[in-house]
């Protein structure tokens, strides 16, 4: 039998798949260049992460035609994970940088720009966060940052010898790197890429800044004279987006750029978006603090066949039961009754005297205290532990 390499007699032979396929568009062109240059030196942890780093970079070109501006978050477990490698290429390429490892939010703020916004780049974003007294420190630089993520949202300063009430824009693209996650509300408000240690079998190639910094900013180049060209055409597009509400307005600006580039990127764009939208998602669901409280005390609820009422003691011990969850933080016997009721607060629950079926009164909670937001906050649960059979009758604590 002739192999698969030996030639065919008679057989007309194929198109040339390359030939026959339709050119790329200039935008597609510039930003497959990029995405080429990223893999060069940087080790993604997965082509969905290049795809949003690429577009996010393109996005910056564009800073004045969006309504919100996308903050990437890069982040990893631990150091040598190539999170500075990948802010080098980022700087490289993004328009009108402004980087710093350290800033006061007055030095942030004074830097930008209404009209053309700088592109803020911070690296080493977990020494001002990653602990309390530094977060407390820092915590007018989060409220900047998390201001910026919307436009229309200035900073209020008295300046000037008359000591008048003057306006300081904040809105512009940032981009933070730094080991473990950074805070919530910045992390909600972001494109997260989750950086890794490279395997034994990954190659990546040296970066010399004198050498490397000029094809990157070549490409910083095409990619500003691509994209200012279309700023009203961008600027009035609705595409339509495989997520919502935040993550939508986070995503947009990517999306929008995809849309304007063809040929794969639309695609691509949306994959990227579903998956590590979908990702980040469950992220939280497991670690999450509150997020994580409601899971826990739906599946206290379930476990004792849903009662219509269930004791602060009871809820308790269900929650402290689980090993792996953070209660044990809040003290040497875990989490208690009042630490239960501020984690709570925000929802607007609490707990309240309760008869059960014994005819004893305690503190505690009905269960329809929580629909609403279990619904809201972590719907769709995962199948829980099997009911008590209601022949075993209610345990104690609880009420049908």
């Amino acid at each position: 039998m002739p192999s698969m390499t030996d030639a065919q007699p008679n057989t007309p032979s194929l198109p040339d798949d390359t030939a026959s396929s339709p050119p790329l568009s200039e935008g597609a062109q510039i930003v497959d260049d990029l995405r080429a240059q990223i893999k060069r030196y940087v080790a993604m942890p997965s082509e969905e992460a290049v795809t949003a780093v690429a577009l996010w970079v393109a996005a910056t070109h564009l800073q004045h035609a969006w309504q919100h501006a996308p903050r990437l978050a890069i982040v990893a477990p631990e150091k040598r994970c190539g999170k500075s490698r990948l802010l080098d290429v980022v700087t490289e390429t993004v328009h009108n940088r402004l980087i710093t490892v350290n800033a006061t939010a007055a030095a942030i703020f004074r830097s930008i720009d209404g009209d053309d916004p700088p592109t803020l780049l911070v690296d080493e974003a977990d020494t001002m966060f990653s602990t309390t007294k530094a977060a407390e420190k820092n915590e007018e630089v989060r409220g900047l940052i998390n201001a910026g993520h919307q436009r229309g949202r200035p900073t209020l300063r008295v300046s000037g010898p008359e000591h008048q009430v003057q306006e300081f824009p904040t809105f512009a693209m940032a981009a933070l790197a730094g080991i473990g996650d950074l805070p919530d509300t910045i992390m909600d408000r972001a494109v997260v890429i989750r950086m890794r240690r490279r395997a034994a079998g990954e190659k990546v190639a040296s970066f010399r800044t004198g050498r490397d910094t000029p094809a990157l900013n070549a490409i910083r180049d095409r990619l500003h004279a691509w994209l200012q060209p279309l700023y009203a055409q961008a600027m009035e597009m609705e595409p339509p987006m495989p997520v919502e509400d935040r993550a939508a307005d986070t995503w947009e600006p990517l999306i929008i750029v995809a849309d304007l580039a063809g040929g794969d990127w639309p695609m691509l764009a949306r994959t990227a978006c579903r998956a590590m939208t979908d990702y980040e998602a469950g992220q939280d669901e497991e670690g999450g603090l509150r997020t994580r409280l409601l899971t826990g005390i739906r599946r206290a609820f379930t476990a004792v066949g849903d009662p219509a009422v269930l004791s602060t003691k009871h809820l308790l011990e269900s929650l402290n039961a689980d090993r792996e969850a953070p209660w044990a933080e809040y003290g040497a016997n875990g989490l208690t009754p009042r630490g239960l009721q501020l984690l709570l607060k925000p929802y607007g629950i609490g707990s309240a005297n309760r008869r059960f079926p014994d005819g004893t009164q305690a503190k505690g909670f009905a269960r329809n205290q929580f629909l609403d937001t279990w619904a809201r906050y972590c719907p769709k649960p995962k199948a829980a532990d099997a009911p008590t059979s209601a022949a075993d009758g209610p345990l104690p604590g609880t009420a049908a």
